[in-house]
């Protein structure tokens, strides 16, 4: 960019010179050429390059050509009879055809930009632990089960559990949230997170081809292969168009002249015309600027923690009329937490210790959520005599007291009655039973919580226009039903298997008119298959399963499913751009050729028609960003 902008620098002196040649010193014209030609040929060497390399491969027709023939003819268009002189404007034109592809390739660096900061997630290097000593090695090097200490200041290098250490970590580049996330032993931390505060040990569960930073960055890189219906359109736009052009202009330099009385003289104005016609035509401004759009709508949507694989998916967004979701993991949290605690003759503090203790070698998601409840785990009581029921629960013995915890088929069998519990009727979600030495103690209701944003998510998809909001769950009904209540989804279907799901999106997209589109929204990987179905398949990204980002056309980053709202709204925009871009371009073009046609547009309306046009055009496209 630096040595095209010298460039540029350098022909706008020696045209200056050129000119002052031209005007103050009387040479013949044939010298007054070559004096030209130096400027000529120090802007246009690439150019001219290109053209010829276009015509070797038989591929002749693109913007390098049409640059290459309207400037050469403008050089030598004075040698004509009663033509007049037209090198300062063969000159200029190239000149701002630079100038033009000069903005192009800094608004394209703006936009590589947003994509290199998001690659700054890359880590470096990993502080690896091997025999008692740390070294730096590369994270390609490290084996999944070695151990890596991570600085104050240090990216996470591989996927991992933390083993050691309390932090902070700043997701802001993989998530686009700035608020740092506290982590502690037992956590499973990502790579491309900045460690904030204190020293972490992470045990490594992934090789780095493997991990978090390095598949987003792959699906970023990968972005740009698939192209949207537009910017396919314009390519093939440009395929066909361009030697229609050039065609034109040759019709109108060789046919008009034969209905004047002389036909040297007309054909020089008419070649002038032509050529100017050559110039305008040029599709610069649609062929660099609709990618260029698409390509900044993508870099600025990962900036939000949104990552979209391609501009064909902004398209898709942008007609989305279904969005179906899975339940857990992506309108719920996905984790279990203990909702209410219902005793008979216990304190709820009392009956919440005895089931975390019976439950503390468990590592059911359930018991998890006990002992999480229940925060005063090592309190020196006594749990002897575990014994499992595979299907029902545990029972242990607690401080001499025989405890039994679990579902309603384990009181059944020890022959304990369950009361008819009337605080339940508000609770949705599973029951775990407890009973003491044979008398039944209480219950405690665990259920997977509602995502903060679940209920946002689904106001914004309708005031978007989505006109069908779905949930799909293999969960009970009675849950389901309390789900769909509290977020307001327009129909939900329960009790289903993975490959029901499919099934039920199948059908909505058999149901569905015109060219409307349906998104699942997933996080597991049994979703992977219903993701790939799907017209626009969205995965839970951070806590989300290899195999359904694998399938997903986006990925959310922070899992919230209120950025779906967020992605439609930044395609649309980027599409918006676009399509302003693609009219401006081709209203002004039309205009300009009209007028170049009759003789009323000069070179350097022509230029402006072109290079101009493309360098607001570019402008534009930033826009996007």
């Amino acid at each position: 960019m630096n040595k095209k902008l010298l460039r540029i620098i350098l022909t706008a002196v020696l045209l200056a010179g050129a000119w002052l040649v031209e005007h103050f010193v009387a040479l013949p014209m044939w010298q007054v050429l070559l004096v030209y030609l130096v400027p000529y040929l120090v802007i246009s060497y690439d150019v001219l390059g290109e053209a010829i390399e276009g015509v070797m491969k038989g591929d002749p027709f693109d913007e390098n050509f049409l640059m290459s023939i309207a400037t050469i003819g403008a050089l030598l268009i004075g040698f004509l009879p009663g033509a007049e002189p037209q090198f300062i404007e063969g000159v200029f034109v190239m000149l701002f055809f630079q100038l033009g592809e000069l903005f192009e390739h800094y608004a394209e660096d703006k936009a590589r930009d947003s994509i290199s900061e998001l690659m700054d997630i890359r880590p470096d290097v990993a502080n690896v632990e091997r025999n008692g000593v740390v070294a730096r090695v590369s994270p390609e090097e490290v084996k999944i089960g070695e151990t890596v200490i991570v600085k104050p200041g240090e990216k996470i290098p591989l996927d991992g559990k933390v083993l050691e250490g309390t932090s902070s970590l700043n997701t802001v580049a993989l998530t686009g949230e700035s608020m740092p996330r506290d982590v502690s032993a037992g956590m499973d931390v990502i790579s491309g997170c900045v460690n904030l505060s204190g020293v972490l040990k992470v045990r490594v569960d992934k090789p780095y081809s493997e991990s978090t930073a390095a598949k987003i960055i792959q699906l970023v890189e990968q972005a740009g292969d698939n192209k949207s219906h537009s910017e396919s359109f314009i390519r093939r736009f440009a395929r066909v168009y361009t030697p229609i052009v050039v065609i034109a202009a040759l019709t109108l330099a060789v046919i008009p002249p034969f209905f004047y009385d002389s036909y040297a003289p007309a054909f020089g104005v008419w070649l002038y015309r032509a050529l100017t016609f050559l110039v305008v035509s040029c599709p610069c401004a649609l062929v660099i600027s609709i990618p260029l759009t698409f390509f900044a709508g993508i870099g600025g949507a990962s900036h939000k923690g949104i990552l979209i694989k391609g501009g064909n998916y902004m398209d898709a967004l942008t007609k989305l009329s279904t969005v179906v979701f899975d339940k857990t993991g992506t309108l719920t949290k996905g984790t279990f937490e203990v909702e209410a605690i219902h005793p008979e003759k216990l304190s709820e503090q009392e009956l919440l210790h005895l089931a975390a203790h019976v439950e503390r070698f468990s590592t059911h998601p359930i018991a998890i959520a006990l002992r999480t409840a229940y925060a005063k785990e090592k309190d020196n009581c006594s749990v002897d005599n575990i014994q499992e029921t595979a299907g029902q629960g545990i029972t242990a013995t607690v401080n001499g007291k025989k405890v039994s915890v679990g579902n309603a088929r384990l009181m059944t069998a020890l022959g304990i009655e369950i009361p008819v519990c009337k605080r339940c009727v508000s609770h949705i979600g599973t029951m775990v039973h407890v009973a003491v030495d044979g008398e039944y103690a209480g219950h405690i209701i665990i259920s997977d919580q509602l995502k903060a944003d679940a209920v946002e998510a689904i106001e914004r998809l309708k005031a978007l226009g989505v006109r069908k909001t779905v949930m799909l769950t293999g969960d009970k009904r009675e849950v389901a039903e309390h789900v769909a209540e509290q977020t307001k989804v327009t129909e939900y279907y329960a009790e289903l298997l993975p490959a029901d799901k499919v099934s039920h999106v199948e059908r909505l997209i058999a149901e569905k008119s015109g060219n409307e589109t349906i998104a699942f929204v997933g996080d597991g990987i049994n979703d992977a298959p219903v993701l790939a179905r799907a017209d626009v398949g969205i995965a839970m990204g951070a806590l989300g399963s290899d195999a359904a980002i694998e399938a997903a056309d986006v990925v959310l980053m922070d899992d919230k499913p209120s950025k779906i709202a967020l992605a439609i709204e930044l395609s649309r925009r980027t599409i918006f751009i676009a399509k302003e871009n693609a009219w401006f371009a081709i209203g002004i073009k039309v205009a300009v050729l009209l007028l170049a046609t009759f003789g009323m547009a000069s070179m350097g309306l022509a230029v402006f028609a072109d290079v101009g046009v493309m360098v607001l055009a570019v402008l534009n496209a930033m826009r996007a960003r």
